[in-house]
């Protein structure tokens, strides 16, 4: 097989791969938001502690969503370096929709909050500032509807949750602020692919 065959067939499992996270980060948008509603329910119809599990899935469906960026962010550096070696090869660009999306989408290679980038500023970055602003109001809700239920089961209680809350809540943000807005998780594959 010559090289071009190899590079195309990985471009379009990259490009694959790009479809997919796209449909599990909204497959994990649906199911964080369903599951919030019905806690929000349950919590209404006489369910107080309800309300306690609310933090903690606003807080699994970010981290799981800025699971499904990064391996997005991954095809995307990938089948970008693909496209500028087979359009390297062909002596012209044919190949531009890693273009498009750097442009369109997001950019790689820039300061951004998991896939929102403030330069250039995108609807892409929109939606993900805007699901990530409804986490956090659907967190806040949730615990203040949840606080006098678990302070009726007793100081002990509040301690450990509010604890544990904070804790998984502090090392989410710290480590996502280190592997996407520090930028070391391009760095890396940026590293690989510009060798």
């Amino acid at each position: 097989m010559d090289t071009n065959t190899i590079a195309a067939q990985q471009l379009g499992r990259m490009r694959g791969m790009i479809r997919y996270y796209h449909e599990r980060f909204f497959a994990d948008i649906q199911y964080t938001t369903l599951a919030t509603i019905v806690l929000f329910l349950a919590g209404w119809w006489g369910v107080g502690e309800a309300f306690l599990l609310i933090p903690v899935v606003s807080l699994m469906g970010a981290a799981l969503t800025a699971f499904d960026a990064s391996y997005l962010i991954f095809a995307r550096h990938y089948a970008a370096k693909l496209e500028r070696d087979i359009n390297a090869e062909l002596g012209r660009e044919v190949l531009l929709a890693a273009k498009l999306e750097d442009s369109y989408l997001f950019p790689l290679n820039r300061v951004k909050i998991v896939t929102a980038s403030m330069s250039p500023f995108t609807w892409f970055g929109f939606m993900t500032l805007f699901f990530t602003a409804i986490g956090v109001i659907t967190f806040g809700f949730g615990l203040a509807l949840g606080m006098p239920v678990l302070t009726d089961h007793g100081s002990i209680w509040l301690a450990w949750y509010l604890t544990l809350l904070a804790v998984l809540t502090v090392t989410t943000l710290i480590v996502g602020w280190w592997w996407f807005v520090s930028g070391v998780g391009e760095k890396r594959l940026s590293d690989i692919l510009e060798t």
